[in-house]
């Protein structure tokens, strides 16, 4: 079972990509006020929308972000562990309880398809690491930038 099937690793996956974020802003902005100023307080928008927009800025800097980092990457290696679970009992329960005509058939293709399974999660364990990598250097090139 893969480490990031499990929410531990990938909440502190996403905190270290939270912490970096913060820290390469506030070293861009030249302080935690200017980092502040230029990701909750968006250029060109009239004063008086500030009011709707900073709570939601707010919401998206600090919890959405890090939040859909660790949710996105357990879900999906989730997703792929309960796909071959379902192949792999069907596997047993063909090949172990079926009837004859069940275990020649069915059981073998069964589980040649689960193995195919394997593989492509294999497949997306690598695409979920690629796809991590990716959004944590988009959001730290965000907390960098001058304006959104």
């Amino acid at each position: 079972m893969a480490g990031t099937s499990l929410v531990g690793l990938p909440i502190m996956l996403a905190l270290w990509v939270f912490v970096m974020y913060l820290a390469a802003g506030i070293k861009a902005h030249r302080g935690v006020g200017g980092f502040l100023k230029a990701n909750l307080l968006p250029a060109g928008v009239p004063w008086f929308l500030y009011i709707l927009i900073t709570p939601i800025e707010i919401l998206q800097v600090f919890i959405f972000r890090p939040a859909t980092l660790a949710i996105r990457l357990t879900a999906n290696m989730i997703c792929g562990h309960l796909l071959l679970v379902l192949c792999f009992s069907a596997t047993a329960v063909l090949l172990l309880r079926g009837d004859r005509r069940a275990q020649g058939h069915g059981g073998h293709l069964v589980w040649r398809r689960a193995s195919a399974f394997t593989l492509f999660e294999v497949l997306v364990a690598a695409l979920q690491a690629y796809i991590f990598a990716l959004l944590a250097a988009v959001y730290i090139d965000l907390s960098t930038a001058k304006e959104h």
